[in-house]
């Protein structure tokens, strides 16, 4: 094997692996962990940063400027019981909207906590809450938790099954009222274990792809 066969062996089990990796995050979990208290999630993880200059996970998800990350820990904070870590998000103001231009599809799914307020969640197959409405989540009151001194405590999965591909989802309905959590693409269950960072997982698989196309090369060395 000369050395150009050898490159295009090593692109095309590089481009395999980038196939692979794609359709591994086609379901994918936001636990908003990373992003500064009180700081609004903006492109947080569309490849730029929250308010704060702080950059996550690139899942190509974006928000509106009126998206806001919460801690427990902080001291304007009226909630405990979160289901990952210390992060948790909100919405100050309406409209109330994420993007995912890729879309997804199959199912939406998030925890979520309300005292004695009701809302309700879209999911539509166009961006900025526009096109078809492939379905809709209704969020009931939980009442106080069982933290007395943070009644936010109380916290229920939502989930949806939907066909088509979805691109925004709208939730209207909860603005400065309900708490998210744990927000996941593509499944009904929103305790799946965060996938790898993209990036990460493609250098493992690049380095296999590396392995197998010197192995073949040394073996056809051998045999000449």
């Amino acid at each position: 094997m000369n050395s150009s066969l050898l490159i295009r062996s090593i692109l095309l089990a590089a481009t395999a692996y980038s196939t692979t990796a794609t359709a591994a995050t086609s379901v994918f979990r936001l636990d908003f962990e990373g992003i500064a208290s009180r700081a609004f999630i903006q492109e947080f993880y569309n490849g730029g940063t929250d308010s704060e200059g702080n950059s996550g996970i690139n899942y190509g998800v974006s928000f509106l400027s009126n998206a806001q990350a919460l801690t427990e820990t902080d001291p304007d904070a009226n909630f405990t019981g979160e289901p990952s870590a210390i992060t948790t998000m909100f919405f100050l103001s309406a409209p109330a909207i994420l993007n995912y231009t890729p879309g997804f599809s199959s199912g939406f799914s998030f925890y979520y906590t309300t005292s004695d307020f009701s809302g309700h969640v879209d999911v539509y197959d166009g961006l900025n809450a526009s096109g078809n409405l492939l379905g809709s989540l209704q969020l009931s009151a939980l009442g106080d938790g069982p933290d007395l001194e943070n009644p936010y405590s109380n916290w229920e999965v939502a989930s949806l099954s939907f066909g088509g591909l979805a691109k925004s989802v709208n939730f209207s309905g909860t603005i400065n009222e309900v708490g998210f959590d744990n927000i996941t693409f593509g499944s009904t269950d929103p305790n799946i274990p965060a996938v790898p960072e993209p990036s990460t997982a493609a250098q493992f698989l690049l380095g296999f792809g590396l392995i197998a196309a010197l192995r073949r090369y040394y073996k056809n060395k051998r045999a000449i």
